[in-house]
């Protein structure tokens, strides 16, 4: 499965992130068709419109005004081999080039996989939170209109609203509805990601003020795998 990355006012890239979630991020108005995109495989950035018929989008194609950003892709730093020393023959200088610059190579492999590996992890860890916030969309729609038809917050059993376990789906494992101590409607979502100890048995807190109508997002996952719109 492919893994996209967009950017952000078209200059800060995020992701990676499934597809799934692009089509989300588009569908509740947080990029349009003129945001940059950029997939595994695809030449440089592009307009998410150029990807509509990929992604299942109905939108013309689009052009976009921003200057197209490089693939995120790092280069591995080269290593100069070390100079000959005097009176070697060129079998044993060769020698010595191919071991200084093995050694070199392993070194630096050790350091840029120290800082790599972590590093990858947690945008694999973002962009999981990222899917999943983007999943459970639909289901905050449907608690504001509740909550503005009838005044008060559903719950789990409420018509139109199911068991907290009906709702589990990718790394969701599932979707309690209620209302928070402070009054606010939303949902709690838990995550069940074994092997992955920074999201396993973690939560998604959606929060929705009925006053302002408007919606915020809180987890006990740590703020560096958290996406912007969940920090804090």
């Amino acid at each position: 499965m492919s893994q996209w990355f967009y950017a952000e006012g078209n200059r800060e890239r995020r992701g990676p992130l499934p597809a799934a979630s692009i089509v989300e991020l588009f569908r509740s108005n947080r990029i349009a068709g003129d945001t940059l995109v950029w997939r595994e495989g695809a030449s440089d950035w592009r307009p998410l419109a150029d990807f509509a018929a990929e992604l299942g989008l109905d939108m013309p194609a689009g052009q976009s005004s921003a200057p197209p950003l490089p693939p995120p892709v790092q280069q591995a730093p080269i290593v100069a081999p070390a100079p000959p020393r005097p009176g070697l023959s060129g079998c044993a200088v060769a020698g010595i080039i191919a071991a200084v610059a093995g050694v070199a190579l392993l070194a630096i492999g050790g350091i840029l996989a120290a800082i790599a590996i972590p590093t990858y992890n947690s945008y694999l860890t973002r962009a999981k939170v990222t899917a999943a916030w983007a999943q459970l969309q639909p289901l905050t729609q449907d608690v504001a209109r509740f909550a503005s038809a009838s005044g008060h917050c559903p719950v789990n059993g409420d018509s139109g609203f199911h068991s907290p376990e009906s709702y589990a789906a990718g790394d969701v494992a599932s979707a309690r509805i209620g209302r928070f101590e402070n009054g606010h409607c939303g949902v709690e979502a838990r995550f069940q990601v074994p092997g992955r100890q920074a999201l396993d048995g973690k939560h998604l807190w959606l929060d929705y003020d009925t006053q302002t109508a408007t919606w915020t997002c809180r987890s006990d996952v740590a703020d560096q795998h958290l996406p912007a719109q969940c920090r804090g």
